[in-house]
């Protein structure tokens, strides 16, 4: 049950990056979710839009390994693994909060899917 609660929180935040990057990206929101200027924000929008595009691939990936059950392990265990993955390489190349917020909670759902 605390796996799947995780799993579900680590979809949830993925989607909410998905929306911050695709859709508010060039407001003001999410200029300030992500510290950015104005005219950064508007010359890197598509780039962003390509990254929650991503983003949301991950999440809908673990809702799949949720929604299928016992024979869904092997898709949760791959999806957090690759959140993971990705958000040691956030921290180490754009923000150490990345870790926090995507590669902490994926590494802490990954380690009760082994204790269930």
């Amino acid at each position: 049950m605390l796996s799947t609660v995780l799993i579900v929180l680590v979809a949830a935040i993925h989607v909410c990056i998905l929306i911050l990057e695709m859709f508010l990206w060039d407001t003001r929101i999410g200029r300030k979710a992500f510290n950015l200027t104005a005219d950064f924000s508007r010359a890197t929008k598509t780039l962003a839009g390509n990254q929650g595009l991503y983003n949301g691939f991950l999440a809908a990936g673990l809702l799949y390994g949720i929604w299928a059950g016992e024979s869904g392990l092997e898709f949760k265990i791959f999806f957090l693994v690759c959140v993971i993955i990705a958000g040691i390489y956030g921290a180490i190349t754009a923000s150490k909060k990345i870790f926090y917020v995507q590669a902490l909670p994926a590494l802490l759902a990954l380690i009760t899917l082994f204790f269930h």
